[in-house]
């Protein structure tokens, strides 16, 4: 390691201590060299012209002290150390590299992977898009075949239809030509006999005048015989009669009696029909009726059979209202299934509201949960009976007194004809009739339930509103109501037809619960039967598709044609009450379910 020190074997001193190095030969120099400066004065000046050998004597000399000094051994450990360092630096240069190199194969591998996965994944696109243009190209074929089979098809038809028409063409001429040669040989046959017969009369003319004549003259001697014979006869009967006063009285008493039995039986039968009438017969005016009838035993006794032997049902059994009015009405029921069983008198009750909002729907429920029997008449049909209204409506509580299991009277649109009396658009004969319904209800019955209906309450005469023992408001349904509605008439036409598979209907998949959640948020406003007309649409949607499918995009669109319909009918109620305004000179109350439309 000498040499760290500017030492070789060649230039060690005599006493074995190191030599001075000798300073690199300077370019220019010569061979020889000179003294100190040697060589041309006047050679060109380079890089080392300006060096400085006194820098090299020190090292030198350096150099020599610190061989002859103590320390001269640390320093060789020292450079022995550095040498070893260099080493170990050498080495772990070169298993850096090793490294470099092996991390180098390790990307070529990892490229050369990419690059057969890459070339795999291309081989299977082209095998795929090869398997998928043979694919269309097999269904092009096939297409191509049923196209041309099709044709081939529809070519042998029109053929066939062709022929079918040349065969018929060819069978009616033949119809036709043989019918022309019969009428011809007909009329033939005809003129020949014509013509024989007028020929035979020609030659018989005088015998058949000859037996026209007597046989007139015959008959006239016949009739006269028969004449004369009836008059005597009669004649001599009369005249015996005439003289026998026991048979002229006989006779009078015998056509009195016969008469006086003809009005007793006219009388009896018409009385006879209208007990009949009152007791079995459904009145005109009532439009429905539970009540079992005798015609209606006669043609279903099944139906007659099954409904006496039904068991009462739940009074809100399909009705949804709101927790403060559902509890309110079955009170009521209860109330009158006890009246019912007690055979004490009846309440008469007032359900007013909106219409679709369950008034119709409850009262059935009512009737059926308490054992009753149901009528149902309309307001609208009494104005147009006219003088016959005061009559119709007596009939109507003379067979609702015949009831043995009690009446429910329920009169739907009951403003129609329940007007205040004082006003003068009531007619004498509605007039009338509503006083003949006031004298039926004056009191209450053990018989019947009168059950009035109305949207418009506010125009009772007054003595209506004495009759009421308790009213009843039938709002719109709630969000939580509403919600109720769409999911049990989303039940009833869509789940039940589609789940059956008796019918042409399929669903779609997507949250039903979630969208009728939706659907009661939008359909604020709305009343429970426009809820129901909301169902029934979807169904016909999904009937009217191509492939009977119900999807949650047909509904949503059923749903925003719904809301903007109800929204123009109430558009046309605002507008109808701003001209009753105009009309009438001053301001006047809507009906109460009018408002803004949702």
């Amino acid at each position: 390691m000498s040499w760290l020190f500017g030492l070789n074997k060649g230039q060690q001193g005599e006493g074995g201590g190191p030599a001075l190095p000798l300073p690199p030969a300077l370019p220019g120099a010569g061979d020889g060299g000179g003294d100190g400066g040697g060589g041309d004065r006047h050679a060109p000046k380079d890089k080392w012209s300006n060096f400085d050998p006194t820098g090299l004597e020190r090292a030198a000399k350096a150099a020599r002290e610190l061989e002859h000094s103590r320390h001269a051994k640390d320093a060789l450990h020292l450079a022995q150390m550095q040498e070893q360092t260099l080493q170990l630096e050498q080495q772990s240069k070169v298993k850096e590299y090793e490294a470099a190199v092996e991390q180098l194969k390790n990307e070529q591998i990892r490229v050369q992977a990419e690059e057969r996965r890459k070339t795999l994944n291309e081989e299977t696109r082209q095998h795929q898009a090869r398997a998928q243009y043979q694919d269309k190209l097999a269904r092009q074929r096939y297409d191509d075949q049923l196209r041309q089979q099709q044709l081939l098809n529809e070519e042998n038809l029109r053929k066939q239809e062709e022929s079918v028409q040349k065969q018929e063409a060819i069978r009616r001429a033949t119809v036709e030509r043989e019918m022309e040669l019969r009428h011809k040989n007909e009329m033939l046959r005809i003129e020949a006999e014509t013509r024989a017969r007028a020929k035979a009369e020609r030659e018989n003319a005088d015998i058949i005048r000859e037996q026209i004549r007597l046989k007139a003259a015959e008959h006239r001697q016949t009739i006269l015989e028969s004449l004369k014979t009836a008059g005597t006869l009669f004649g001599e009967g009369f005249r015996a009669f005439v003289t026998d006063w026991d048979k002229v009285t006989a006779t009078v008493a015998g056509l009195t009696l016969l008469a006086a039995g003809i009005y007793t039986a006219k009388n009896a039968t018409g009385v006879a029909g209208r007990y009949i009438e009152a007791r079995l017969g459904k009145p005109s005016l009532v439009r429905e009726t539970s009540r079992i009838t005798v015609l209606e035993a006669l043609k279903h006794p099944i139906q007659v059979g099954k409904r006496l032997t039904s068991k009462p049902q739940d009074a809100l059994e399909g009705v949804v209202l709101s927790p403060k009015l559902e509890e309110r009405v079955r009170d009521i029921a209860i109330a009158t299934r006890n009246t019912k069983k007690n055979k004490s008198l009846y309440r008469n009750i007032l359900m007013y509201g909106p219409p679709g909002t369950g008034k119709t729907l409850f009262a059935k429920k009512l009737a059926m949960h308490s054992g009753m029997d149901y009528a149902i008449m309309t307001g609208g049909d009494v104005a147009p009976m006219g003088r016959e209204g005061v009559t119709a409506m007596h009939k109507v509580f003379d067979w609702a007194n015949t009831s043995r299991r009690g009446l429910l009277l329920f009169v739907d649109e009951a403003d129609a004809f329940l007007r205040k009396r004082a006003t003068e658009k009531i007619s004498e004969d509605l007039r009338a009739t509503l006083n003949a319904f006031l004298h039926r209800t004056g009191q209450h019955s053990n018989k019947f339930m009168l059950v009035l209906a109305s949207n418009q309450p506010e125009q009772f005469d007054w003595a209506i509103n004495d009759r009421i023992d308790e009213m009843v408001n039938f709002a719109l349904p709630q969000l939580e109501e509403r919600e109720r509605l769409v999911r049990m008439y989303f039940d009833k036409y869509v789940l039940k037809p589609a789940t059956e598979g008796k019918q042409r209907l399929k669903l779609a998949q997507f949250d039903y619960g979630k969208k009728c959640s939706e659907i009661a948020q939008l359909t604020d406003g709305m009343s429970g039967r426009e809820i129901s007309q909301l169902a029934v649409a979807w169904q016909a949607l999904a009937y009217a598709s191509e492939d009977g499918v119900l999807t949650e995009a047909m509904v949503d669109a059923r749903v925003k044609d719904a809301m903007q319909q109800h929204r123009q009918k109430m558009e046309w109620i605002q507008a109808q009450g701003t001209e009753r305004d105009k009309d009438g000179g001053k301001s006047q109350a809507l009906p109460f379910f009018q408002g803004t439309p949702a």
